[in-house]
């Protein structure tokens, strides 16, 4: 066996002695970029398992993102929401999920710079109406671990304890089945699902809270500034626009503002 492995070292040697001078041996292949989102998420990932994800605003800007550090495109990981900001969940190399950068967050994780900014829009069963005055009094839906979570309770603060979902498919089921009156949400998701739901829903206002939506990657991570300078670029040249005009279910910007 000793015989064998100096043979099979000696053969080695004798193919790189015969490469011509200056020849480069080529790189070896990254493979994917791994991608981690919470499923379903409709016009961010179109599909419901990774396996059958095959568009979507997030999932084309990771695809481009991953074809500018050199990556093999990607794979995309289901991964928890609330794990995944607060610094659990693993098996990714970042993460695209509608997650806005906060300061409490940064302190478990590491945010890219922002790549869409956000509002949170109230989206409610068609015919329904929502003012400041009763806002306070009806029945809300919201997803756990998000920022609209917080803002309810801290700006709106109603006088019905909000239910809360673990994702947001729960809270849209919810408010078909009449458990909520309303959903509070990135106005961008609440957007999509309403241009979805064949005239169910009706987005009838957003609340301006200037978040903004960022990368999620472990602390430490080797690729933040290659992931940072990408993003960048592609603001620049204006993919992140086209993506989002693309496959987001209308302008943020004409929706009515409540608490102003």
């Amino acid at each position: 066996m000793r015989k064998f492995w100096i043979a099979l070292a000696t053969m080695a040697l004798a193919v790189v002695a015969a490469a011509p001078a200056g020849a480069s041996v080529p790189a070896q292949s990254k493979g994917p970029l791994k991608v981690g989102t919470n499923l379903p998420a409709p016009g961010f990932w179109t599909g419901n398992t990774p396996s059958d994800i095959d568009g979507g605003f997030e999932y084309e800007l990771a695809q481009e993102i991953a074809k500018k550090l050199g990556y093999d495109g990607i794979q995309v990981v289901n991964v928890s929401f609330d794990a995944l900001v607060a610094g659990k969940a693993s098996g990714f190399d970042l993460a695209f999920s509608q997650v806005t950068i906060t300061d409490e967050r940064g302190e478990v994780v590491a945010f890219s710079t922002p790549y869409f900014d956000s509002d949170q829009g109230v989206m409610v069963r068609t015919g329904t109406t929502i003012t400041d005055k009763n806002a306070k009094k009806i029945q809300w839906g919201v997803q756990t671990a998000t920022t609209a979570q917080s803002y309810l309770k801290e700006n709106v603060k109603p006088k019905k304890k909000p239910r809360v979902y673990q994702e947001t498919t729960q809270a849209f089921a919810a408010l078909q089945a009449k458990q909520v009156d309303a959903v509070m949400l990135d106005t961008s998701i609440v957007l999509q699902q309403a241009a979805a739901s064949k005239g169910k829903f009706t987005v009838v206002g957003q609340y301006l809270v200037g978040e903004k939506y960022g990368a999620v990657l472990p602390k430490g991570s080797p690729i933040l500034s290659q992931v940072n300078q990408a993003i960048t670029d592609l603001k620049a040249d204006g993919t992140i626009g086209r993506l989002a005009e693309k496959n987001l279910g209308g302008d943020p910007g004409k929706i009515p503002v409540l608490g102003g």
